[in-house]
């Protein structure tokens, strides 16, 4: 129950197509007219295929190929920002330090104003109209989590998009949480950059990584990175198509014959049933958790509009720090969970968990009502005993 780190387990499918490609092909795409050359650019171009198709993208061509979540969103944010000196930039005091961290290094390097947007102290939401005040005539970019990481509540990314629109201020959405749990129509959103794991909700391997980039967008963007691609090879200078334009070098090819087919689970399964699942599960387990003394839930309740959260559950017991739990859990019932600050020190700060967090679980498409059940139990056990 630690899918938010990392999704597991995988469809059979991904590992048994990074087996094959490591046996039957082991080329880089563009490096050679050869047919496993050749075989690895199809390959990419139908895991590309098959993440635009999962998110509505416009084509194909708006997929960027990333490392991890975190570079995705570093292209995004220094691709802005790096040249901007003491601009404004807005993120939420929700968000990751995938999005803190660059901010703060960018204060300290060009003299960026960063402003963390503050949340409910109950249900992590953040306003958007908080957005739309905290935005200034020197803003250079909104970025907001969809889905939180520590409490699990889905913020209105649409309706900040909008915003940010209105403002004539690009707009980053962080879905590391929500791809692959809640259905996502780029298009709809109207954003113009959304960045995610390969890992997590898209069921491939770690090392891979996407971010979808809005049609003119990248007119926007300062590339960080220049090097070979394996097209237009004969000029010295960085392609500035798309997506070339933002990506360098041999790609993770193993890694996303693994990303194709966990994209391919998606597309067959639904991802309107796999979150249909997540919203039962949810419901399941807060219903559970309600009556047990001495445990709290945080983020959005039984009785908050489902629409507000995902399956991501932080839990404090009384009198049982987090890492105490979290090693309860695994030695008496196998339960597998993450305690502590989960690299989001200013969630914590926001639900009054900080410094020493919570101990969470995170359910995936595989999780089953029993499973949920189980949780619940073990945590409805440990919470009747006397702690000395």
């Amino acid at each position: 129950m630690d899918n938010s780190a990392t999704s597991f387990p995988k469809p059979a499918a991904v590992a048994e197509a990074m087996a094959r490609f490591a046996v039957e092909c082991g080329a880089s795409a563009g490096r050679g007219a050869y047919a496993e050359a050749r075989a690895c650019g199809d390959l990419l171009a139908t895991c590309r295929e098959r993440i635009a198709r999962l998110l509505n993208a416009e084509g194909p061509e708006r997929i960027v190929f990333t490392l991890n979540c975190s570079h995705g969103l570093n292209i995004i944010i220094r691709g802005i920002l790096n040249t901007a000196g003491a601009a404004h930039a807005i993120t939420t005091a929700m968000d990751h330090n995938s999005v803190l961290r660059p901010f703060n290094a960018l204060a300290a390097q060009t003299g960026l104003v960063p402003q963390f947007v503050p949340c409910d102290a109950r249900t992590g939401l953040v306003d958007p109209d908080a957005i739309r005040r905290a935005i200034r005539p020197e803003t250079r970019l909104v970025a907001v989590v969809h889905a939180s990481n520590v409490t699990g509540t889905v913020q209105p990314v649409g309706a900040i998009a909008a915003i940010a629109r209105e403002a004539g201020v690009p707009c980053l959405i962080d879905a590391a949480q929500s791809v692959g749990h809640i259905p996502i129509d780029v298009r709809a959103w109207g954003a113009d950059f959304v960045a995610m794991p390969g890992h997590k909700g898209l069921l491939g391997p770690l090392g891979t990584g996407v971010l979808y980039i809005r049609p003119g967008a990248e007119a926007l963007l300062q590339t960080m990175h220049e090097g070979g691609t394996g097209t237009i090879s004969e000029v010295p200078v960085h392609p500035a198509t798309m997506p070339d334009r933002f990506e360098v070098g041999s790609h993770n090819a193993i890694g996303l014959a693994g990303l194709a087919e966990g994209v391919q689970y998606l597309l067959e399964r639904g991802v309107q049933d796999i979150h249909a699942c997540a919203r039962a599960n949810a419901r399941r387990f807060l219903a559970a958790c309600e009556p047990i003394d001495g445990l709290t839930v945080y983020g959005p309740g039984l009785h908050d509009p489902a629409e507000c959260r995902t399956d991501v559950f932080s839990v404090r017991i009384r009198g049982w720090a987090p890492y105490s739990l979290a090693a309860a859990l695994e030695d008496r019932y196998g339960i597998l969970t993450r305690p502590g600050v989960h690299c989001a020190p200013l969630a914590h700060q926001t639900i009054g968990t900080h410094p020493d967090g919570t101990t969470r679980l995170s359910f995936g498409p595989f999780t089953t009502a029993d499973d949920v059940d189980a949780a619940a139990a073990a945590l409805a056990a440990i919470a009747a005993e006397e702690r000395p």
